[in-house]
């Protein structure tokens, strides 16, 4: 706890002279939003992502954004319907500056602040990365956040029924991928197959997902990329803008209710939402309703922020709690599943009836999570034309099981995991076309348990690196590289157990060791160099090259215990040393003003890749550990070997002239995962999604007479091809087959006399076709065989319909 202090302690100190003389003279950006023809546009947001600021063109058009430090900005101006416009403008005094939109149909091309400098063009960006704004996510129904992510092209997720997904990019997801939310790395126990991301999915605005080694602006953990969820949009000063969004889903019967409010009065800018969310068993042709797939959320936060001439200064607190039920798979002869009951006394099982099925309340086993953080963000501009940029943030993430069905207030498994997360960037002033930024960041880490079982010990983890990113552009070209070294500690405590698994004392007599005692470090030099060139209006190259590192996380470190919702038994390897990767991207960007290409390719190398395998006994077959096993789970351990991963993704959006409002769009996304120095199934890395192909015809109408405008509707195929290429070893991995899923939906905005939205509805449909498909990431397929068919495992859910309803609230 001293060091966490030691480090807040110097940034105050480094932060409040920066306060001191951050009494900027005030400047302003104003100007008029016209479209092709020069009409004006009315209801573009305009905004400035660096500065977290942005406004909306009035009925004539025009804008005014006041508070603004002195400097140089990229400007984004968008509005459904039109592309995306950015522009860089140099901000001094009252600053005027108005801004064409192009009707259209190509709107690619936002900014993004992931893993770079300074805010950049996305068609720019070095490093691959695509983002993802509000409305693209409403309009396909997901459950949780990852898998409404999981539709972008290389990406895709693990899943454990509906209530819990995490992301997979290019073939690396767990603790490969960093999620960043309110401008921290989200920690919460994310080495678990069952431990999703706490982050409510109606408290966002945009999502980037930078695909690829970020190991230089994040550290360790980010080997395969990062996915930044950013929660805040803009508000314009004097105006109060509230939400109210309702959703209901037929599958699961998936009911939501998020309300949310925000204000900007004179630069005083503040928040507050909260969401309510329950589902019953979700189902599917093969198996019904899948026992014990339910889940329910109530999630809620606030911010409060300024937002000045001498930049921004914003706190949040969010809180996520989560029940979800934990599927086991087990059923009796006739194919049901069993549920656990209480039989006077006695842990009992009996069938699971369709009644059950449809019933809102947890059974067990079941997981309750909390996850509370508060974050403090800032943005101090200073006299010279640099800047500071210092976030600090504490994260709580409490996560039970609990299974005994006689006791079923007491959790078995009780992690407590604490975060401190802190960090410092200063942005140099810009000289001869440099942009310069070097920065300092880490997280101290406090893991105990609190139950009365055990997979992991109590553990310490501290971690630090320092860093610097430098970045130029001149005429077609933009160059961007950077170094970083990191340094990791991780210390296991041990623990001692008496004869009925309590802790005790090392001195105490008769005692067993459960966890040994280990302190391992880790350190790292990492960095990444690239560059675009704009051949032309239309074509932009790409070239990176980028290394990354990861330390082992706790559980492949000193795992020792069943793992419920992998139903394995799980050994941690002390040995472990850390992934070092290497990769090297190459893509192009083509548009024209029907057609709009992105095709990127890469390769990545990583030393000391570590995966999980199955354990064999002496005679061959699987290695069933009868200490702390009641339910004869399999052993698996954690191993390392040198490995290579390759593939690519293609994003094709075309609209036939003279049919501008048709769009027909592609996405084609592939990864092969293959280990060195191996001749049988070895060879092949686990858990590497198939190839997937992504087809979706959409038709747009701006106005569909007075009450109705920005209406579409749409059909798409999504087609898994087979995955045969897999870890078949120790029968650590299956195959899994083709399977396709039609998809479509309709949307459209009701507006009122004066032409402002009085709600917005969406409502789409997922697997038409009711296909029983298992997807190859999903932990359910090795759930057990159900005896009555010969199927092994569950099959993901069904047919699904979706109607969402958004009701916007104005306020001035």
């Amino acid at each position: 706890m001293a060091l966490h202090k030691l480090i807040a302690g110097m940034l105050m100190c480094i932060l409040v002279p920066i306060l001191a003389q951050a009494a900027l003279p005030p400047h302003s950006l104003s100007g008029r939003i016209l479209d092709g023809n020069g009409d004006p546009v009315t209801g573009a947001a305009i905004s400035i992502p660096e500065l977290r600021i942005g406004t909306v063109s009035d009925s004539d058009g025009s804008y005014q954004i006041q508070n603004i430090p002195k400097g140089r900005y990229l400007v984004e101006v968008h509005l459904i319907s039109y592309t995306t416009a950015t522009q860089y403008v140099s901000i001094e005094n009252s600053t005027e500056q108005d801004f064409r939109l192009r009707s259209g149909i190509i709107e690619r091309n936002g900014v993004i602040v992931t893993g770079t400098s300074l805010a950049t063009e996305e068609r720019k960006s070095v490093i691959p990365i695509q983002s993802i704004k509000l409305k693209e996510l409403q309009e396909s129904a997901s459950t949780n956040i990852i898998d409404a992510v999981s539709r972008m092209p290389g990406v895709s997720q693990v899943t454990t029924g509906p209530g819990i997904s995490k992301p997979v990019i290019r073939g690396l997801g767990y603790n490969r991928i960093i999620t960043i939310n309110d401008g921290i790395r989200q920690e919460g126990q994310q080495w678990g197959d069952e431990h999703g991301i706490e982050i409510d999915d109606y408290n966002v605005s945009k999502i980037e997902v930078l695909k690829g080694p970020a190991s230089l602006a994040y550290g360790s953990d980010a080997l395969a990329g990062v996915i930044n969820i950013i929660s805040d949009e803009p508000i314009q000063e004097g105006h109060i803008h509230g939400n109210i969004a309702a959703n209901y889903q037929t599958n699961n019967g998936l009911g939501a209710l998020n309300a949310n409010i925000a204000g900007n009065i004179k630069g005083f800018t503040w928040n507050a939402y909260g969401t309510g969310k329950a589902s019953h068993d979700y189902q599917n042709r093969y198996d019904g309703y899948v026992h014990n797939s339910r889940f329910s959320n109530t999630d809620y936060g606030a911010m409060i922020g300024l937002n000045k001439n001498w930049g921004y200064s914003h706190l949040s607190f969010t809180s996520f709690n989560q029940d979800l039920g934990i599927v086991e798979g087990e059923r009796d002869s006739t194919g049901q599943f069993l549920k656990l009951v209480d039989d006077n006394g006695v842990p009992g099982e009996v069938a699971a009836t369709d009644e059950d099925g449809r019933s809102y309340s947890m059974q067990l086993p079941k997981q309750r999570i909390s996850h509370n953080k508060l974050a403090w963000n800032n943005n101090i501009y200073l006299n010279n034309g640099g800047r500071v940029g210092l976030v600090l943030g504490y994260q709580q993430n409490i996560r039970k099981e609990y299974e005994e069905v006689t006791a079923p207030d007491e959790a078995g498994l009780f992690f407590q995991l604490q975060t401190f997360n802190y960090d410092l960037k200063y942005f140099f002033p810009v000289r001869n076309g440099w942009h310069v930024t070097t920065g300092l960041n880490g997280m101290q880490q406090y893991n105990k348990n609190k139950g009365i079982e055990f997979l992991v010990p109590d553990y310490k983890l501290s971690d630090a690196g320092l860093y610097a990113i430098a970045k130029k552009d001149w005429q077609a070209w933009s160059v961007t590289g950077g170094l970083r070294y990191n340094y990791r500690t991780i210390t296991g405590d041990a623990l001692y157990l008496d004869s009925t698994d309590a802790r005790i004392d090392a001195s105490q007599e008769g005692g067993s060791t459960r966890f040994n005692g280990f302190d391992v470090s880790f350190g790292n030099i990492v960095g990444s160099i690239g560059a675009s060139y704009t051949v032309n209006s239309r074509t932009t190259i790409k070239l990176n090259v980028a290394s990354g590192f990861r330390a082992p996380n706790i559980a492949e470190l000193a795992a020792d215990g069943v793992h419920e919702g992998t139903l394995r038994y799980e050994y941690g390897n002390t040995g472990l040393k850390a992934e070092q990767s290497l990769q090297a991207d190459l893509g192009v960007s083509w548009s024209s003003e029907h057609v709009l290409v992105n095709a990127s390719v890469f390769y990545n190398y990583i030393d000391n890749y570590i995966f999980i395998r199955k354990l064999l006994n002496a005679e061959g077959t699987d290695s069933i550990p009868a200490i702390n096993n009641d339910e004869g789970y399999a052993a698996f351990m954690y191993d390392q070997t040198s490995a290579g991963l390759y593939g690519g993704e293609l994003y094709l959006d075309f609209h036939p002239h003279p049919l501008d409002w048709l769009h027909f769009e592609h996405t084609f996304s592939y990864v092969r995962g293959k280990a060195f120095n191996a001749t049988d199934s070895t060879g092949n890395l686990p858990a590497i999604p198939p190839a997937r192909w992504l087809m979706t015809l959409k038709a747009q109408k701006k106005s569909l007479g007075r009450w109705l405008r920005n209406a579409y509707a749409s059909a798409g195929l999504d087609w898994n091809f087979a995955q045969d290429n897999i870890f078949s070893a120790y029968s650590t991995e299956t195959s899994t087959s083709a399977y396709a899923l039609l998809n479509a939906g309709v949307g459209v905005e009701v507006v009122n006399s004066a032409q402002r939205t009085v709600c917005s509805i969406v409502l789409s449909a997922q697997n038409l076709g009711d296909v029983a498909y298992q997807s190859h990431l999903s932990r359910l397929k090795y759930a057990p065989v159900n005896e009555a068919t010969g199927r092994s495992g569950v099959y993901t859910a069904g047919r699904n319909f979706s109607l969402l309803v958004n009701v916007p609230l104005h306020f001035k």
